[in-house]
């Protein structure tokens, strides 16, 4: 079931995140959620979908496995070095066709986890394809399938399945190493590029094809992985390829399609891609706060000037450094400075050329290792 072809959540309610009306959701609604009993009691991860506003356990063994129609809610607990105390970073994760319902629920349901566990998370935003290095040590390989819940895709028999074509490359170095495997809106030629490796899945054949100019990493990472999938459809034939020894008239070929009218290969290419500043911006430090009576929005210091002294328990923060964007909440902020972080994060981001930066929302005194390396001790 394809689902809306973009997603527009910055201009929605979901703005209202972290307001009032979720600040709302008392503990005793919360313990009444099933799908929290017993989380966060031990170390490990956890991860729900959102399946027509409610919350269900996604698989273990799809853990790393998103839909791109669909919105999940993942939480972390942790403990810190010599230390018995259980920490928590959890997740709202929007898929790129994920729908406005499903991506409001999982903004809501994300507050309601956090006063199931007292306040303790780390809540974090995470759009598809532009997720935090934090969320990315979660898997050694993140998946995006298309489709949502309505798709039912794991249902359909192996000689059944429409052919699909994965996309496979290399985000990141060592231990921030992660394999990301995108499904091709087309199973089209046009699609294959040499420097990355791809897997072809038809149900009762399936391929790995090689780019002649692929990195060594990245085709031993995507191995690894073609080993795990196929060892589930033992059944199946499988069959490794390389760009410059398969032939014209090999099987392999059969599954492609030459039509590329209404060519729709774009439709997974952010519009602001091009002209994503992330990596070249120049962090900046702003506070929130309503001393003067109303709420003013005010930059405080950039670049190397940010320093821990910065921070004022008195009020609120966001820290924009491109690749993250970070809202601190200082113990003594009232609950209006509290209540339109955010809000106000979400705004400012969007009149930015990195508006799908993850966004990390973090109480004084919070655990956030990123955050303390950024701002100082």
């Amino acid at each position: 079931m394809q689902k809306a072809k973009k997603y527009e959540w910055q201009d929605t309610n979901l703005a209202l995140f972290g307001s009032q009306t979720e600040k709302d959701v008392k503990k005793e609604a919360a313990e009444t959620e099933p799908a929290w009993k017993g989380c966060g009691q031990k170390v490990g991860l956890q991860i729900w979908r959102i399946v027509k506003f409610k919350v269900e356990h996604w698989n273990k063994e799809d853990y790393g496995d998103f839909f791109d129609g669909d919105s999940y809610i993942i939480l972390n607990t942790f403990k810190e070095e010599d230390s018995e105390e259980l920490n928590y970073d959890v997740h709202f994760w929007i898929g790129k066709h994920s729908t406005q319902d499903e991506y409001g629920t999982a903004a809501y349901k994300t507050v309601e986890l956090d006063t199931y566990l007292d306040d303790k998370p780390v809540q974090h935003r995470e759009v598809m394809n532009k997720e935090s290095d934090l969320f990315k040590t979660y898997f050694k390989r993140l998946t995006y399938m298309n489709g949502g819940a309505d798709s039912g895709f794991r249902h359909v028999k192996p000689e059944e399945y429409p052919p699909r074509l994965l996309h496979c490359h290399m985000e990141g170095k060592g231990r921030k190493a992660c394999l990301k495997i995108n499904e091709e809106r087309k199973v089209s030629k046009k699609c294959l590029r040499s420097d990355d490796v791809y897997f072809l899945d038809g149900g009762t054949k399936m391929f790995m094809w090689c780019g002649s100019s692929s990195k060594h990493d990245e085709r031993f990472k995507a191995a690894q992985e073609f080993q795990s999938m196929t060892a589930k459809r033992p059944r199946a034939v499988k069959e490794s390829l390389d760009e410059d020894e398969i032939s014209p008239d090999h099987p392999f070929w059969d599954f492609f399609t030459d039509d590329d009218d209404d060519d729709d290969s774009g439709d997974d290419v952010d519009a602001d891609e091009d002209a994503d500043d992330s990596k070249t911006f120049e962090s900046v430090l702003f506070r929130l706060s309503n001393s003067s009576g109303v709420l003013d929005f005010t930059e405080v210091s950039k670049g190397n000037n940010i320093c821990r002294s910065d921070l004022d328990s008195n009020d609120v923060f966001i820290l924009d450094t491109g690749m993250d964007c970070f809202v601190w909440a200082g113990k003594d902020a009232d609950k209006e400075e509290k209540n339109n972080g955010i809000p106000y994060a979400t705004e400012y981001l969007k009149k930015t050329l990195h508006r799908n930066a993850p966004i990390s929302s973090l109480k004084e005194g919070s655990k956030c290792k990123k955050f303390t390396e950024l701002i100082g001790r």
